[in-house]
């Protein structure tokens, strides 16, 4: 078996080490709510939308938006992830709770990860390259990051920023529109 730079780092960063900094987000992997492992380099080559959520936040109906962009956009190359977060104090503690929160009250389909930090020093590898790429981190719930179809960060948007607000829809179009 020969280890190659890029086998070493790809199994790095899914056991939560620090990535390189030429890393592409195609590199990281989330453990998922339901399971096993949202894996970023699936989506290869489609639009991702990431957004930190938390299911007792004045911003928690953005969940419709989000779920309504996905169904919306999907057939295009988008794929939003939801990363549920204590980070911030208004999360459940338990993953099976956050799942059957946002399944009935809300219908989220999109992959969701396990509850995960997104900020300071305990942040998932993939916010601690977000940070190390664009000086950004989440300093709220249902913060996003726009990921274009080459794998690297385009826009970070602040809770404000609606998941249909003109603002962020241009932007994931603008991507979308960007050949595969």
């Amino acid at each position: 078996m020969t280890i190659t730079r890029r086998s070493v780092l790809v199994a790095a960063v899914g056991a939560g080490v620090a990535a390189a900094p030429d890393t592409s987000v195609w590199e990281f992997k989330f453990p998922s709510l339901e399971g096993g492992s949202v894996d970023f380099g699936a989506y290869r080559g489609h639009v991702l939308l990431v957004a930190n959520t938390a299911s007792f936040c004045g911003y928690t109906y953005q969940y419709e938006g989000l779920e309504k962009a996905q169904r919306e956009l999907s057939a295009r190359g988008l794929v939003v992830i939801g990363v549920p977060s204590q980070d911030f104090g208004q999360e459940s503690a338990e993953n099976g709770k956050v799942k059957e929160f946002c399944e009935l009250t809300y219908g989220v389909e999109f992959p969701m990860t396990e509850i995960s930090h997104v900020r300071g020093k305990e942040a998932m590898p993939f916010y601690a390259w977000v940070r190390r790429e664009r000086g950004w981190e989440p300093d709220w719930n249902f913060n996003k990051v726009l990921i274009g179809r080459d794998g690297r960060v385009k826009g970070t948007y602040r809770s404000k920023v609606e998941p249909g607000s003109a603002e962020l829809m241009q932007a994931i179009e603008a991507e979308l529109a960007q050949a595969v």
